[in-house]
């Protein structure tokens, strides 16, 4: 036991969480529970929102394409012509559901895959809560 104060870890900026390798984060966080997972569900959700807000989607289309997951599997949702709309989000998305696809091994893996869509939902639409909040509206 040591007597140092613990200090927690610096917030990390919106830049270096779009930076994250959302793919990578999906493979290991849907295959190893524990820190994996968490990093999956923290830096990697708000890293895709970072990433899905820049774009201009709406979260309604991410909480859409969760139902799609949970309805049919991330397998099928990778397949989908157009999982989000535009073409760079859909290139974006189509790679995360792709890595999803390679460590999503049956229905409990579909689910884990359609509840970080959730959150990635709802950390963007918070966002966008935020900033009109701070712009006044």
């Amino acid at each position: 036991m040591t007597s140092e104060p613990q200090t927690s870890r610096p917030g990390r900026t919106d830049d270096e969480l779009a930076h994250s390798d959302i793919p990578a984060m999906l493979r290991y966080g849907l295959s190893f529970a524990g820190p994996h997972r968490t990093a999956l569900f923290g830096d990697g959700a708000v890293g895709a929102a970072v990433l899905l807000d820049r774009l201009g989607i709406q979260p309604r289309a991410v909480a859409f394409l969760a139902k799609v997951v949970r309805s049919g599997g991330v397998r099928y949702a990778a397949e989908l012509r157009e999982p989000v709309p535009g073409e760079e989000a859909v290139s974006m998305v189509r790679a995360w559901l792709e890595a999803a696809a390679t460590a999503a091994d049956g229905i409990d893996r579909d689910e884990e895959t359609a509840r970080w869509l959730e959150a990635v939902a709802e950390l963007l639409s918070l966002r966008r809560v935020h900033r009109s909040r701070a712009a006044g509206e």
